[in-house]
């Protein structure tokens, strides 16, 4: 019996990935970059997009997916009074992939590595999921380049998530991955597709290592922080909400100033329905980084 639970705790979570992806994909307006390219950062060539004019804003998507997969539907309203600076981290997307041993310090690096390339000195960084668990780690390492925060559904621990999803994580195996919206969608735009299975082995294995940047380093960042979650996000909200404490926030603002981070909570949203919430994101963002 509990063979089994563990099957269909692995079933339910590559069934939660693939929804993530393929219902992720944009039904709404399409622009084009008006730059694209590879920037050569340590070792590998990382993929980017460039929109609009104005103040830079750095996106960061989710696990296995890509810049059209995560931020579609907010790159044109975004775009409009921003330069907006979309990411595909390494083996995803476009970005080919690298045996390089992934890891949130090297993909932070990778991060400032575009920056460079493109020649900006700071900028805003908004980040989904794994996404927002590299900007977590990019406020650490490279705090006078980073202007303000935005974390989507993530965390800085691997505690932060609820028990449940740290052991679907676990349970995960490459042949679940087989067959599914997400290897086509890999299939599409992938420089190699013949590294799928090498990509997905390097993710599980990255999926399943513990991590933690430090309650004392999330303290030290000085960047005002945005963290927006889903009410049932698979966030254990206890240690949200010692994040935001961390972070500046979750004072009495009628006894003391209000604090330059926020924390929103988005109603009757988990994980990959919050991602979906267009016009809500585009307020709370809006509102946050003008």
């Amino acid at each position: 019996m509990k063979n089994l639970l563990h099957v269909l705790d692995a079933l339910k979570s590559i069934l939660f990935i693939v929804i993530m992806f393929a219902t992720s994909r944009s039904n709404g307006q399409q622009i084009k970059p008006s730059n694209s390219g590879y920037a050569p950062v340590n070792g590998i060539k990382v993929y980017y997009e460039v929109y609009g004019e104005g103040k830079p804003l750095i996106l960061l998507h989710g696990a296995f997916m890509t810049i059209d997969g995560n931020w579609a539907e907010l790159i044109p309203e975004l775009s409009k009074n921003r330069k907006v600076i979309a990411i595909e981290l390494q083996g995803h997307g476009h970005t080919p992939f690298s045996d390089r041993k992934l890891s949130y310090a090297t993909l932070a690096h990778d991060v400032e590595g575009v920056m460079d390339y493109l020649k900006i000195d700071s900028a805003d960084v908004a980040g989904y999921s794994m996404g927002g668990s590299v900007a977590y780690k990019f406020a650490i390492q490279a705090p006078k380049r980073l202007k303000k925060l935005v974390i989507i559904s993530s965390t800085y621990k691997s505690s932060g998530w609820l028990p449940e999803i740290t052991n679907a994580f676990k349970s995960w195996k490459p042949e679940l991955f087989m067959n599914t919206l997400m290897k086509a969608a890999y299939d599409a735009i992938a420089p190699d597709k013949t590294k799928w299975s090498k990509f997905i082995g390097q993710m599980i294995a990255f999926a399943r290592e513990p991590f933690d940047f430090g309650d004392v380093n999330i303290s030290k960042i000085s960047a005002p922080a945005l963290i927006i979650a889903g009410d049932n996000d698979g966030l254990d909200k206890f240690e949200l909400a010692k994040t935001y404490k961390l972070l500046g926030g979750g004072v009495s603002a009628d006894l003391a100033p209000m604090p330059k981070s926020q924390l929103a909570i988005v109603p009757s949203q988990g994980h990959v329905s919050l991602m979906m919430q267009t016009t809500t994101l585009l307020t709370y963002l809006s509102n946050f980084l003008k």
